[in-house]
């Protein structure tokens, strides 16, 4: 019989074909089974895979099936986070609408996903911009408003006043809209908020249960929510602004209040817009602070820029009467837009105070008396003694903080409160591409919710884009309706997106429910997830927001547990060579890589590109993350279409550990193809060479011993690879050295075949979850019956491991000079008699004395002889 060629396109169609009409990964609830739910986040449907999909699916894809090989009842779904703004953006370019590009996209993409043999139950599929799938989200939204955690209240943002639209802060560039060119302006708009800052100290206190993630991720959300204690300071005005006699500032540094030389308040503060109705100068001020960038990293850099209202503010110890200056580092929606500056102990408020003039004063020294403070250079931030303090001098910041703190609330000049940086949830966008916000206007300027039996308020998908405003803001006929037979309003906002992919998984457990934003009964089967996986970009708000909901659908009875997420494994970005050509204005073309020949030198740097059109040189641009704007994505199909979906998978595991970044290299690629087509090589011949007699373990000599020892050694190795250390790629190396040994191994006696069939039958089942394609053919070709999807993960045989003898490397005077076989329980001395009689080793110790010996068993004799 002529060998059989590996030729991965055929065996992976046929494969996928025994998957589908087989229902292999369709999950049903098994009470009576330990469950495993493994979710990857779910791609938003762009057009194509990309890289990133890949490698993120494939991890994903070899935990699940690692862990149905381990016997446990294993969900793993897959969906489309559908909503947003580039398919808007996209819709306009390409003159469709976005439902059309969304639907033919995710059908595209789904062929993809299967192409690639992911192990999905597919009758779970959601869409989350399918009416029902956001129905329930709206439902959801008016239980909510209904409990009080929903509010609509006006806030700041990014307005283009040409296109009459609100702009994400990406797509403000360089202070101007991104397709209008106006520049964009801080504009207030009435929004809807829910209100996380009510679970801001659970979502902080729970991060310690989240014991399975990474800490760099918890790290992020605690810094993100910002938990911190301090003060609430009430100052008083001189003279009554605006019908107020006083306003409160927030601080965790109590400590340093004898060192406030100004407060400072937002432009949009009462006493900011009542100062300028006689100010001309302060007017044009906060007109200019309309376009002030509001993200925190831009406001920490930026030029501090102020002006003086002609109020004072009441020092609550003192008395003393301090200037109020509006700046343009205070936002009137962070606290309560108002702070107090204190420029010699805050490098923000130092910088301010510099440049206006105003007073700077220490009231913080070191508590090394070696330490030199210089405020005429910069700020002195650390905590230390307090100075200049009144009866507080001499204090450390620590014990200020508390009498400081005592005194003011004994005056009712303030209160200790806990603070925290995390903002509530504003859920209104102002594009169409999202679900409707289930809220009704009445003609008494109430808002009310949908009522239940009117959901879901239907997005239309057949519309015309323009690209400049909504198409359900610009038709006045859809926003009618009537509530309890008056007129109303629909509201015309749509939300957030991260509102979609806040409870995807939840919906997964239950995807076909009509009747039910979730069952509980299977909710509680599946949730939380046992293994999540996807990039560290949405390591904050992502996670925080999905933390979030899932403690309200706790809160409303739907699930049991208080987080969604058991473990979580952020995968690293993948990398490729970059090339490009720069003409003489500077500008630069970007090349596929794959339109690109390149020269290396022997340590496989590229020494030379060229575009192979042309054969004219291009430069390198070296590894970069791969995007659109360098050209350098890999198609994934292409690399499937050459080599196989098995030798992507193989490549990707194989080339970093999960969550570094993994470079694409061609010549890495090609080397996970040979891997694969060497263990279906060795298996054919195997196969080819006849029958195998049963294993016969009294029979194996020492040679045959140390293979198989190898083999139960690789089992071992892989399952705490895979199972616990997440480590793909040292368990693809592993597999890798053991098909090494075996390729070397003799076939000719019986028991020799007959360890290189269990040596074989372990590599194809530690393979099945990353290479799950060659691996179900060479297990059938085996002589299973059973399909390898459901079948048992190899089982270490610790007997195996046992070692009769071991290999002792012999030293003399610190120098090896020979290496001896022992039998496993030698003593020291039997040891040392047999090393003494070696040919290498008599020359260097005859006619001298054994000064020393040092024996490590089993490993090391080391003879000091002199």
């Amino acid at each position: 019989m002529a060998q059989k060629l590996y030729q991965p396109q055929q065996i992976e169609n046929e494969v996928q074909a025994f998957w589908e009409s087989n229902n292999t990964f369709k999950a049903v609830e098994q009470p009576e089974k330990e469950k495993f739910y493994c979710l990857s986040m779910f791609p938003y449907p762009s057009g194509r895979l990309h890289m990133g999909h890949v490698r993120n699916y494939t991890i994903g894809d070899v935990i699940s099936r690692f862990q149905r090989m381990q016997g446990k009842n294993v969900l793993q779904p897959m969906g489309w986070d559908a909503f947003g703004l580039p398919a808007e953006n996209a819709a306009v370019n390409n003159n469709t609408a976005p439902a059309k590009w969304t639907y033919a996209n995710i059908d595209y993409m789904k062929t993809q996903l299967k192409s690639l043999g992911f192990g999905y139950d597919w009758d779970r599929e959601i869409a989350t911009c399918k009416p029902e799938y956001y129905r329930w989200e709206q439902w959801f939204f008016t239980r909510l408003f209904e409990k009080g955690l929903v509010y609509k209240k006006n806030a700041t943002v990014n307005w283009d006043p040409v296109d009459h639209t609100v702009l994400a802060n990406e797509q403000v560039i360089d202070g101007r809209g991104w397709r209008s060119g106006a520049l964009v302006e801080q504009k207030e708009i009435p929004q809807w908020f829910v209100k996380i800052t009510d679970y801001a100290e659970e979502l902080v206190n729970d991060l310690e249960q989240l014991d399975e993630w990474p800490d760099q991720v918890r790290t992020m959300q605690k810094n993100w929510i910002g938990r911190s204690e301090g003060v609430e300071i009430t100052f008083d005005l001189a003279q009554q602004v605006a019908g107020a006699d006083s306003f409160d500032v927030y601080t965790t540094r109590p400590d340093t209040l004898y060192g406030v030389s100004y407060v400072a308040v937002a432009a949009q503060h009462p006493i900011s817009l009542e100062a300028a109705k006689s100010n001309a100068q302060l007017a044009q001020f906060i007109d200019e602070c309309k376009n002030t960038k509001v993200a925190e990293a831009e406001m920490a850099t930026m030029e501090k820029k102020g002006c003086a209202t002609g109020y004072f503010a009441i020092h609550p110890l003192t008395g003393e009467q301090i200037p109020v200056w509006v700046a343009n580092f205070v936002l009137m929606g962070y606290g309560s837009g108002a702070v107090m500056a204190v420029p010699g102990h805050d490098q923000r408020d130092w910088e301010f105070a510099t440049k206006y003039n105003l007073a700077i004063t220490q009231v913080i020294a070191p508590t090394d008396a070696d330490v030199t403070v210089d405020l005429s250079a910069s700020a002195y931030t650390e905590k230390g003694l307090l100075v200049n303090s009144n009866e507080y001098n001499g204090l450390t910041s620590a014990e200020a903080f508390e009498q400081i703190a005592a005194k003011l609330v004994s005056l009712g000049k303030g209160q200790k409160k806990v603070n925290y940086r995390l903002r509530d949830w504003g859920v209104s966008r102002q594009r169409y591409w999202g679900s409707p916000i289930p809220m009704l206007n009445l003609e008494n300027g109430e808002a009310v919710p949908v009522p239940a039996e009117q959901l879901p308020v239907i997005l239309p998908e057949d519309v015309t884009m323009n690209g400049v405003i909504s198409p359900i803001k610009a038709d006045p006929e859809w926003a009618k309706t009537t509530y309890q037979g008056q007129p109303a309003l629909r509201e015309t906002d749509t939300f957030d997106t991260f509102m979609e992919s806040s409870w995807y998984y939840a919906r997964y457990a239950c995807a076909q429910n009509t009747d039910a934003m979730l069952d509980p009964k299977q909710a509680n089967y599946w949730l939380p997830v046992d293994q999540y996986v996807g990039g560290i970009e949405h390591a904050i708000l992502h996670l925080l927001y999905s933390r979030f909901f899932h403690k309200l659908l706790r809160d409303e009875g739907l699930v049991e547990s208080s987080e969604p997420f058991k473990r979580l494994l952020c995968q690293g970005m993948v990398l490729a060579d970059s090339f490009y050509r720069e003409d003489a204005s500077g500008k630069q073309t970007w090349y596929a890589p794959i339109d690109v020949t390149s020269e290396k030198d022997d340590k496989g740097r590229i020494i030379r590109s060229v575009l192979t059109a042309d054969g004219l040189e291009v430069k390198h641009g070296g590894m970069t993350k791969m995007s659109k704007s360098k050209n350098n994505g890999i198609d994934p199909q292409q690399v499937i279409d050459v080599y196989g979906a098995d030798t992507i998978r193989v490549f990707t595991m194989f080339a970093a550990p999960p969550e570094q970044t993994l470079e694409w290299i061609d010549s890495g690629v090609d080397g996970a193809h040979r891997f694969v087509k060497r263990l279906w090589n060795l298996t054919q011949e195997h196969l080819e060479a006849g029958a195998v007699e049963p294993l016969n373990l009294s029979l194996l000599t020492g040679e045959q011993k140390n293979l198989r020892r190898l083999v139960h050694k690789t089992i071992e190795k892989v399952t705490d690879d895979v199972g616990r250390r997440q480590t793909f790629n040292t368990a693809v190396a592993a597999v890798m050295e053991l098909l090494n040994h075996l390729h070397k191994a003799p076939q000719v006696e019986a028991q020799d075949r007959a360890l290189v069939r269990e040596g074989i039958e372990a590599i194809v089942l530690m393979l099945a979850p990353i290479a799950p394609h060659i691996c179900h053919v060479l297990y059938k070709d085996l002589g299973f019956t059973q399909a390898i999807e459901t079948a048992p993960w190899p089982v270490v045989d610790t007997s195996a491991l046992v070692e009769d003898e071991k290999l002792v490397v012999v030293q003399v005077n610190g120098k090896v000079r020979a290496k001896v076989t022992v039998a496993a329980d030698a003593t020291q001395e039997q040891v040392q008699a047999l090393a003494l009689e070696e040919h290498n080793v008599k020359p260097y110790v005859e006619g001298l004395s054994l000064r020393k010996v040092i024996y490590v068993p089993g490993k090391l004799l080391n003879i000091v002889a002199n």
